[in-house]
């Protein structure tokens, strides 16, 4: 956290950063691999979606 010189761009980064990980994060040892192939597939449309728009 250092590396950022100003308060608000810290904040910026961390709400982006945030929203992503959320996103993309899932707990992998809860789920069987065909299981986390699915939701993971589903994460990068929704992803998809909301980058195009």
């Amino acid at each position: 956290m250092l590396r950022f010189s100003r308060m608000q761009t810290l904040q910026k980064f961390v709400a982006v950063h945030t929203s992503v990980s959320n996103h993309f994060n899932q707990e992998r040892y809860l789920y069987s691999r065909a299981n986390f192939k699915l939701n993971r597939a589903a994460a990068l449309a929704e992803w998809g979606l909301l980058c195009s728009a």
